[in-house]
């Protein structure tokens, strides 16, 4: 059975938008150049060429990984309950005298800058299933971090 992968609506748009954009755009381009530097001549000493077959090879093996993502994604659905935490969801965190606000997403979309975490991170499996007003622990290379769930939408 192929690997299933969990994504929001949004995160599976911004990977087909990737896919397009390589598929559409850059890869026509770098086989452009492959062809070009080919028309050098002498293959063995050209840079050229070399670095224009190895940026191919990386995009076609980015173009694999984001297909086989495609066509294996499971949506996370956003009816989920607003008692418990659980994918897909925004929680509200208390955690050193300040608040944050995360959203618990699949894997793949995980994107720490904008505090979109992963249900299988440390502080995604520490929420997972917890409810407002509960706390938990999550340790981290600092040291414990103690959090406490203020809301959950």
């Amino acid at each position: 059975m192929p690997n299933q992968f969990l994504l929001t609506a949004e995160g599976l748009e911004k990977i087909k938008q990737e896919f397009d954009l390589l598929v559409n755009g850059k890869r026509p381009e770098c086989v452009k150049r492959v062809a070009a530097a080919r028309e050098q001549g002498d293959l063995s000493e050209n840079s050229e060429y070399a670095a224009a077959r190895e940026e191919l090879s990386f995009i076609d093996g980015r173009i694999l990984e984001l297909e086989e993502i495609i066509h294996n994604a499971k949506l996370i659905s956003h009816q989920h309950s607003k008692s418990a935490v659980d994918m897909g969801c925004q929680v509200t965190l208390h955690v050193d005298s300040r608040k944050d606000v995360f959203t618990i997403v699949g894997e793949w979309e995980a994107d720490p800058k904008q505090k979109k975490i992963s249900h299988s991170s440390p502080l995604g499996k520490a929420l997972m299933g917890k409810r407002v007003g509960d706390e938990i622990e999550v340790q981290a290379p600092a040291g414990k971090l103690r959090y406490k769930i203020l809301h959950i939408e």
